[in-house]
């Protein structure tokens, strides 16, 4: 990795081996080192990212942010960038990334938002309207580290750190196809009902009325779903049943207690 910055990217990983190769091949050009973090995988995840020269540690699966803060821990540099295994880096972000490195100018923020925008399976690159987040993902440890949740994989910045925004954008392939949607979303709702559930927060009942509606309108309509015709309507109605889920299951929890109870 020759005329590489002084930065570390760390990816956490299970079964990724047919997405794993264009998330490392978006930085290996470019920076010090790649650490891969692998839970277990079993379809050849870590052959493909040894192959492109990432470095590949196992820890078993703790949760999210438990197994984001075991990545920082593995990375020889204090300055970060985080990826997961269904992102890559576009070449105009690494373009702004290397600009930010040759003038120092890194040294005026401890972090920096980058945002995240989906790209569908047929797609190449995100189209113009597509959703996206922002999340501190170029950052300095000694002055931020990612959340002990087990749910929710957010950076939190130490107090008086100086965040900024990028420009560029990190691509988002997080559906390999619907009946992979479907599994991810089932298995999140699980964790976040033990989430809910273990820091004793109830759901209304009322919401499994409101839940399903409202989800709805804000992909169709908010999240602008609706600009890919059909397809966006399928994924609104995935959308809203997600959240639905996650209500119908905190529900079901409630009864079995109450079952259990009497």
């Amino acid at each position: 990795m020759s005329h590489s910055l002084p930065l570390s990217v760390f990816i956490i990983a299970k079964d990724e081996a047919d997405r794993i190769g264009r998330t490392i091949k978006s930085v290996s050009d470019w920076v010090d080192e790649v650490v891969v973090i692998d839970s277990g995988s079993t379809d050849g995840t870590l052959a493909e990212a040894e192959r492109l020269g990432a470095r590949v540690v196992h820890n078993d699966w703790p949760g999210y942010g438990p197994q984001k803060r075991f990545g920082e821990d593995q990375c020889r540099n204090d300055w970060l960038l985080n990826l997961d295994a269904d992102e890559e880096v576009t070449p105009e972000l690494e373009a702004e990334i290397r600009d930010m490195f040759a003038g120092q100018s890194h040294l005026h923020a401890d972090g920096w938002r980058v945002m995240i925008r989906d790209v569908y399976a047929h797609e190449e690159t995100p189209a113009p309207w597509a959703y996206g987040y922002h999340q501190i993902r170029l950052y300095d440890r000694r002055r931020g580290r990612f959340s002990t949740s087990t749910v929710h994989d957010t950076v939190r910045p130490d107090t008086g750190a100086e965040i900024k925004s990028l420009r560029g954008i990190v691509a988002h392939r997080s559906i390999r196809s619907l009946d992979f949607q479907v599994g991810k979303y089932n298995r999140y709702s699980n964790m976040q009902v033990a989430d809910l559930r273990a820091r004793g927060r109830h759901l209304p009942k009322r919401r499994l009325l409101t839940e399903f509606p409202a989800a709805f309108v804000k992909a169709y309509f908010i999240r602008r779903y609706r600009r890919y015709g059909w397809w966006g309507l399928i994924l609104s109605i995935n959308y809203a049943h997600a959240r639905f889920l996650r209500v119908a299951k905190a529900y079901e929890a409630e009864l079995l207690d109450r079952g259990t109870r009497e």
